[in-house]
């Protein structure tokens, strides 16, 4: 995407609108009222200030650090084996998928990931939040060859049922609460190009065929941690006439700012008229994104693309149906959320909350 031809038409597209008054100043402040707050990820300082106010200062975020996601039906499960750390899992079941990597193995990963090609950084390298909070795997490595066998790719506690014994190093993948059928590797957010994370997280065992629905990123963005914060209309829970949404609401994607901004809009418009704002349904796309926004774990909460796994799983008979045909999947998945979004809009209208214009 050319960013300067996007950002004057949708200058020229707002700036034509007679229904919009444009006023080219900077808000310090959250006004009174129903309101949008959508700032982006370079939030100004004065507003980040006062959007910490409103929600607390520790629920206000200035770095992304994104761990890879890979497709749970790409990990070789011949491998990775189920474990938590001395045995000690949350609620009877083992917490994590573990892809265990011997010394010849480790060596080859660290060579690899050492040689790597970055892309360039967005945050400035003397700072300290930067460094202590998010440190990126190959700066890690650069620390020292044992350095991530000491932190995310740590073995201990873990014993290989194929061998009987500790693995040299070890690849945590964890699945989110709402991710149907996916794993984020824990602790691998990284500044290397996308091709290069294909190519050496591909090194590890178990995920020689990995398919990444997101690779790991770090960069400069200022958002909320929206599901402590947040309901699925993405209003402030403790502030219901205040919405968020694009990337401060903890969204990552042009599609995804622009989608999220039409709903509170939509919704910021039924309040203005009396209504209630009504979530989108949970089988759209948008209504997925909103519900994870507003309901993943806020202890691990990071930002998110619009991605398959975010939807509901089909019915069982439908997926046993198609389960060899991806792509019959996924057709099926987008059936289903058009059709539901119809339902949703056609109710919508026929309540006389907002016109089929605005829908």
């Amino acid at each position: 995407m050319d960013r300067d031809v996007f950002a004057s038409e949708v200058t020229a597209a707002i700036a034509s609108e007679p229904l919009i008054d444009l006023r080219r100043e900077e808000i310090a402040v959250i006004p009174e009222g129903i309101a949008i707050v959508a700032s982006g990820p370079l939030t100004s300082d004065s507003l980040a200030a006062a959007i910490g106010l409103l929600t607390g200062s520790n629920r206000l975020f200035f770095y992304d650090s994104i761990s890879p996601i890979v497709e749970a039906e790409s990990v070789d499960g011949n491998v990775a084996f189920w474990a938590s750390r001395y045995g000690k899992s949350t609620g009877g079941t083992d917490d994590y998928l573990n892809c265990p990597l011997d010394r010849a193995q480790y060596d080859r990963f660290v060579d690899e990931l050492l040689r790597a090609q970055a892309v360039s950084a967005h945050i400035a390298e003397d700072d300290a939040r930067y460094f202590e909070a998010c440190l990126p795997i190959e700066e890690l490595a650069r620390r020292g060859r044992d350095t991530l066998r000491f932190g995310p790719m740590k073995p201990v506690g873990l014993t290989d049922p194929r061998t009987g014994r500790r693995p040299y190093a070890a690849v945590q993948l964890r699945q989110e609460n709402l991710r149907a059928a996916s794993f984020n590797l824990v602790g691998f957010q990284n500044h290397l190009k996308f091709a290069e994370q294909a190519r050496i997280l591909r090194l590890i065992p178990g995920l020689e065929k990995a398919e990444f629905l997101r690779y790991g990123q770090v960069h400069r963005n200022t958002y909320i941690n929206a599901p402590a914060l947040l309901a699925p209309t993405l209003q402030l829970r403790a502030r219901r006439e205040v919405f968020f949404a694009g990337q401060i609401s903890g969204v990552e994607g042009y599609v995804e700012s622009i989608a999220t901004g039409l709903v509170a809009g939509l919704h910021a418009a039924n309040m203005a008229e009396g209504g209630e704002p009504r979530c989108l349904p949970r089988e759209t796309a948008l209504g997925s994104l909103c519900q994870y926004v507003s309901g993943a774990d806020s202890r691990n909460y990071q930002p998110a693309n619009i991605t398959f796994d975010l939807l509901p799983p089909l019915d069982e008979a439908t997926h046993l149906r198609l389960r060899h045909d991806k792509a019959a999947r996924h057709a099926e998945i987008c059936r289903r959320a058009l059709e539901a979004l119809e339902l949703w809009r056609t109710d919508l209208c026929r309540t006389g909350v907002g016109r089929p214009a605005h829908v």
